[in-house]
């Protein structure tokens, strides 16, 4: 039993020593660099995918209200440009691939089929509002209304979630650069 005790004890600062020697390959500021042209534009596509799910979410609000096919339309026309300005802040990540860092990459990949799922219901309930304008207070509307703000909500904690993570990954990256200086 004291010999287990005593292999344990000297295991920890073995595995200490042998974490200190980790090669610099192996360090996060190894890494590729993160492009900040590529995090400016996600920042700028969280900011918008907020206001879509904000937008969206008084939209859905509506359906327990109400009030008329306008006010639906005019707010779908909101959500509708925030899609379009999600999709051209895609456009220009796209532009910079050769400058993705690999979260970056995993961000664009995960972030583009949502976005087009979300245009496309976006333009599903435009066209049943259009067909069906004395019919908003009924379930089919409702239903393409609360799956456009499910959607938005996703989208927007999916680009709030990779920009957070740029954010801590730029701050351990500086930590570790403070304590290679010291």
């Amino acid at each position: 039993m004291k010999k287990q005790r005593l292999l344990g004890w000297w295991a920890l600062p073995l595995l200490a020593l042998s974490l200190l020697a980790v090669p610099s390959t192996m360090k996060a500021t190894d890494r590729p660099a993160d492009s900040p042209e590529v995090s400016k534009l996600l920042a700028e596509a969280k900011t918008e995918a907020v206001e879509l799910k904000n937008d969206s979410a008084n939209m859905e609000s509506f359906t327990r209200s109400g009030i008329t096919w306008h006010t639906y339309a005019s707010h779908i026309s909101m959500v509708k440009e925030h899609v379009n300005a999600v999709g051209r802040l895609l456009g220009q990540l796209n532009e910079k691939e050769s400058q993705w860092a690999p979260w970056q990459k995993t961000a664009i990949e995960r972030i583009t089929p949502l976005l087009r799922e979300l245009a496309a219901n976006t333009e599903s309930t435009i066209n049943h509002l259009k067909d069906n304008q004395s019919r908003v207070h009924l379930p089919p509307f409702k239903d393409y209304v609360k799956a456009n703000y499910e959607l938005a909500s996703d989208l927007a904690a999916l680009v709030t979630d990779f920009v957070d993570y740029g954010s801590a990954q730029e701050k351990v990256e500086l930590l570790e650069r403070k304590l290679e200086i010291t």
